[in-house]
Protein backbone atom coordinates (compact mmCIF):
# COMPACT_ATOMS: atom_id res chain seq x y z
CA UNK A 1 0.00 0.00 0.00
CA UNK A 2 1.02 3.42 -0.74
CA UNK A 3 0.12 7.01 -1.00
CA UNK A 4 1.93 9.82 -3.10
CA UNK A 5 1.54 12.47 -0.79
CA UNK A 6 2.46 15.16 -3.42
CA UNK A 7 -0.15 13.93 -5.51
CA UNK A 8 -2.66 13.35 -3.21
CA UNK A 9 -5.96 15.35 -2.40
CA UNK A 10 -4.77 18.05 -0.14
CA UNK A 11 -6.60 18.56 3.70
CA UNK A 12 -5.93 22.07 3.70
CA UNK A 13 -4.27 24.75 1.16
CA UNK A 14 -3.79 28.17 2.37
CA UNK A 15 -2.05 30.37 -0.52
CA UNK A 16 1.18 31.68 0.81
CA UNK A 17 0.72 29.69 4.09
CA UNK A 18 1.10 26.23 3.32
CA UNK A 19 -0.62 22.58 2.34
CA UNK A 20 -1.38 19.39 4.69
CA UNK A 21 -1.97 16.09 3.29
CA UNK A 22 -3.38 14.30 6.70
CA UNK A 23 -2.54 10.37 6.48
CA UNK A 24 -5.64 8.67 7.58
CA UNK A 25 -7.98 5.38 6.79
CA UNK A 26 -9.54 7.32 4.31
CA UNK A 27 -6.63 7.77 2.11
CA UNK A 28 -4.58 4.48 3.10
CA UNK A 29 -6.88 1.40 4.88
CA UNK A 30 -3.31 0.42 6.50
CA UNK A 31 -3.41 3.49 8.61
CA UNK A 32 -6.17 1.73 10.74
CA UNK A 33 -4.40 -1.63 11.35
CA UNK A 34 -0.91 -0.48 12.25
CA UNK A 35 -2.60 2.68 14.68
CA UNK A 36 -0.50 5.53 13.76
CA UNK A 37 -0.15 8.42 10.91
CA UNK A 38 1.09 10.92 10.05
CA UNK A 39 1.05 14.63 7.90
CA UNK A 40 2.51 15.78 5.04
CA UNK A 41 3.14 19.23 5.58
CA UNK A 42 4.42 22.52 3.60
CA UNK A 43 5.48 25.41 5.14
CA UNK A 44 5.59 28.22 2.48
CA UNK A 45 8.10 30.79 2.46
CA UNK A 46 7.93 33.05 5.48
CA UNK A 47 5.36 31.29 6.69
CA UNK A 48 4.43 29.85 10.05
CA UNK A 49 2.47 27.16 11.29
CA UNK A 50 -0.27 27.12 14.35
CA UNK A 51 1.48 26.62 17.63
CA UNK A 52 1.23 23.23 18.73
CA UNK A 53 1.25 20.34 21.37
CA UNK A 54 0.32 16.73 22.08
CA UNK A 55 -3.18 16.05 23.47
CA UNK A 56 -2.29 12.41 24.50
CA UNK A 57 0.95 13.56 26.45
CA UNK A 58 3.18 12.16 24.11
CA UNK A 59 6.62 13.16 22.87
CA UNK A 60 6.64 14.60 19.40
CA UNK A 61 9.41 14.01 16.71
CA UNK A 62 9.69 16.06 14.09
CA UNK A 63 11.45 15.66 11.06
CA UNK A 64 12.21 18.51 8.52
CA UNK A 65 12.19 16.73 5.05
CA UNK A 66 12.94 19.66 2.85
CA UNK A 67 13.86 23.80 3.45
CA UNK A 68 14.63 25.56 6.73
CA UNK A 69 12.97 27.85 9.29
CA UNK A 70 12.66 28.64 13.17
CA UNK A 71 11.39 26.25 16.21
CA UNK A 72 10.59 27.41 19.45
CA UNK A 73 9.54 24.90 21.75
CA UNK A 74 7.70 26.53 25.07
CA UNK A 75 6.98 24.59 28.42
CA UNK A 76 3.89 24.21 30.27
CA UNK A 77 4.87 27.38 32.59
CA UNK A 78 5.10 29.44 28.79
CA UNK A 79 9.11 29.44 29.50
CA UNK A 80 10.90 29.23 26.07
CA UNK A 81 12.66 26.13 26.15
CA UNK A 82 14.75 25.89 22.78
CA UNK A 83 14.92 29.06 19.72
CA UNK A 84 16.62 26.95 17.09
CA UNK A 85 16.93 27.32 13.79
CA UNK A 86 16.25 23.80 11.54
CA UNK A 87 16.83 22.55 7.90
CA UNK A 88 16.50 19.76 5.93
CA UNK A 89 17.57 16.48 7.27
CA UNK A 90 17.14 17.84 10.67
CA UNK A 91 15.09 16.25 13.54
CA UNK A 92 13.83 17.30 16.94
CA UNK A 93 12.01 16.14 20.06
CA UNK A 94 9.18 18.19 21.45
CA UNK A 95 8.67 16.55 25.38
CA UNK A 96 5.32 16.02 26.37
CA UNK A 97 2.36 18.92 27.11
CA UNK A 98 5.04 21.92 25.29
CA UNK A 99 3.70 23.88 22.38
CA UNK A 100 6.08 23.70 19.10
CA UNK A 101 5.89 26.83 16.42
CA UNK A 102 7.20 26.50 13.09
CA UNK A 103 8.33 29.80 10.55
CA UNK A 104 10.11 28.96 7.31
CA UNK A 105 12.35 31.22 5.61
CA UNK A 106 12.69 32.13 1.75
CA UNK A 107 12.71 28.63 0.90
CA UNK A 108 9.93 27.27 2.70
CA UNK A 109 9.99 24.29 5.05
CA UNK A 110 8.66 20.20 4.86
CA UNK A 111 8.54 18.87 8.30
CA UNK A 112 6.17 16.09 9.29
CA UNK A 113 4.01 16.82 12.34
CA UNK A 114 0.37 17.13 13.90
CA UNK A 115 -1.42 20.59 14.91
CA UNK A 116 -4.64 21.77 16.95
CA UNK A 117 -5.85 24.56 14.79
CA UNK A 118 -7.53 24.49 11.51
CA UNK A 119 -9.87 21.91 9.61
CA UNK A 120 -8.06 18.37 10.59
CA UNK A 121 -7.59 19.93 14.37
CA UNK A 122 -7.82 17.32 17.27
CA UNK A 123 -10.13 20.14 18.87
CA UNK A 124 -13.39 18.63 17.46
CA UNK A 125 -12.90 15.04 19.32
CA UNK A 126 -11.45 15.86 22.61
CA UNK A 127 -13.83 16.27 24.93
CA UNK A 128 -15.17 19.54 26.77
CA UNK A 129 -14.41 18.07 30.07
CA UNK A 130 -10.84 17.37 29.62
CA UNK A 131 -10.07 20.62 28.25
CA UNK A 132 -11.72 22.20 30.76
CA UNK A 133 -9.58 20.23 33.62
CA UNK A 134 -6.12 20.38 31.35
CA UNK A 135 -5.95 24.37 30.89
CA UNK A 136 -7.99 24.90 34.61
CA UNK A 137 -10.64 26.73 32.60
CA UNK A 138 -14.23 27.40 32.29
CA UNK A 139 -16.90 25.67 30.90
CA UNK A 140 -17.33 29.29 28.74
CA UNK A 141 -13.98 29.68 28.05
CA UNK A 142 -13.27 26.88 26.55
CA UNK A 143 -16.23 27.16 24.51
CA UNK A 144 -15.70 30.26 23.21
CA UNK A 145 -11.50 29.17 22.61
CA UNK A 146 -12.91 26.06 20.46
CA UNK A 147 -15.13 27.82 18.72
CA UNK A 148 -12.67 30.49 17.39
CA UNK A 149 -9.98 27.87 16.36
CA UNK A 150 -12.10 25.25 14.39
CA UNK A 151 -12.58 27.43 11.44
CA UNK A 152 -9.27 29.04 10.87
CA UNK A 153 -6.54 27.25 9.58
CA UNK A 154 -3.23 26.66 11.08
CA UNK A 155 -0.98 28.67 8.91
CA UNK A 156 -0.04 32.12 8.72
CA UNK A 157 1.27 33.65 5.94
CA UNK A 158 3.73 36.77 5.34
CA UNK A 159 1.82 40.18 5.27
Amino acid sequence: MALICLEAKLDVDIPNGGHVVVLNIANLQLVKEVGLGADLVRIDAHSTCSPWFSCDSAYQVTYVVHGSGRVQVVDPDGKRVLETRIQGGNFFVVPRFHVVSKSADASGMDPIFSHLAGKTSVWKVISLEVLEVEFNTTPAMEKLFRSKRLDSEIFFAPN
